[in-house]
Parts: structure tokens; sequence; C-alpha cells
């Protein structure tokens, strides 16, 4: 019997990416330049709000590899995030196979790592519109992650 762990793609019906989540990969992004950064998309109540970095994954500046086997069971993942040290922020074909693979909602930053160098693409590569959301709080809810 094997012990491999088995990742699965969520498919939930995204609303947005919450601002704050925006603002720590476009940061982690200009950290690790010229090398890339890179990490999966989790969702909570349909709005992309944490990025998953998984131990093992391997950047440099010709590409990352995320290590799929350290992804925690409990967790799952709508897409991707990496960047590009250049301004393309266009899939690459290693892109287009990776993405084709893991989920429905895969962001590429590319150089600077402003709010006009990013795109979310689909399983296919294609274009997608992705609304910014400024959450707030809940006040009547006694958890911390339900806005």
């Amino acid at each position: 019997m094997s012990t491999e762990a088995i990742y699965v793609a969520k498919k939930t019906e995204i609303k947005g990416i919450a601002r704050d989540t925006l603002e720590f990969i476009l940061n982690a992004s200009k950290s690790s330049h010229p090398e890339e950064f890179a990490g999966l998309l989790e969702e909570v109540d349909g709005v992309i709000t944490n990025v998953i970095l998984l131990p093992g994954t391997i950047s440099s500046s010709m590409g990352a590899r995320i290590q799929f086997d350290m992804m925690p069971l409990h967790l799952s993942s709508v897409g991707s995030v990496h960047s590009h040290p250049t301004p393309n922020n266009h899939p690459s074909k290693a892109d287009l196979h990776f993405f084709a693979r893991k989920g429905d909602y895969h962001i590429i930053v590319g150089y600077p790592y402003s709010n006009e160098s990013w795109a979310c693409y689909n399983a296919k590569g294609e274009e997608r519109n992705l609304k910014v959301l400024d959450l707030v709080p809940d006040p009547s809810s006694e958890s911390d992650t339900i806005w």
C-alpha cells in the first residue's frame, strides 16, 4: 500500500482575492527576486485569503518547483501563484502544463511586482478577471476567519 500523499485541487467558485493576500504575494515576489516565488492558493468562503508555502519548494531565476508530497492532507488549494523575474506575466509552456493539473486560479506576478504587473489565469491558460476585495471582519462573528 502506498503512503504517497494525493494532491486534490478544490473546485470552488471564487469571488476574488483579499487585498492583504495580494499584497503578501507582491511583497514575497519582490523579496524573492531574482528567484521565483511559488505557493498554492487557498480560499475561505469563496475568497482567496491564504498562500500555502510548502516545505521543500525549490526556487531559482529559471523557475520554481513545488513539492506536492509535502501538502498536509487537511489543506486544499484552488490554484497556484508564482512570480517571473521579468516583466512578462504570461504563462510559459511549463506553466500551462502545471495549470492543467493543479486547480483553476493561477496568478503570475511579473517584475516589478506591482498592482499592475500580475494576472490570473484559468487551468487552460486563459486570462481571467480576479477582483481584489477589501475584507472587513464581521463584528457579529466570534471567528476571525469568517468575513
